[in-house]
């Protein structure tokens, strides 16, 4: 669940963050002309930003998908040893009816004398 939660943890984060920058600059005692500068400059970062992000998504998602797919094998060795104890299981079960109904019909019965 940790690696799951954690590329929805730094995607907020980031979000998080460039939402508190833009409200606090918005926020600020600054003039316009100083605040336009910061958001300008805030905004040729975005890119950057966003590039980051996407890398790190795209980290995130290939760390699950050998997770799954790992988690996919094992279940799958799981199955196939299930199966194959099933299978003998009822082998040795067959085995142990024909034994016995092959004993009943070599004993006399009580209409058989």
């Amino acid at each position: 669940m940790g690696e799951k939660s954690s590329g929805g943890f730094w995607g907020g984060l980031i979000v998080g963050a460039t939402m508190g920058a833009v409200a606090g600059l918005l926020m600020a005692p600054r003039t316009g002309r100083e605040t336009r500068q910061i958001l300008k400059k805030s905004a040729d970062a975005l890119p950057e930003l966003v590039e980051d992000l996407s890398a790190s998504v795209y980290l995130q998602a290939d760390r699950l998908s050998e997770t799954a797919l790992a988690n996919w094998e094992h279940t799958l060795t799981r199955l196939r040893a299930a199966i194959a104890a099933g299978q003998a299981a009822s082998r040795q079960e067959f085995e142990h009816l024909s034994q016995t109904s092959g004993s009943l019909s070599s004993t006399p019965g009580p209409d058989q004398d």
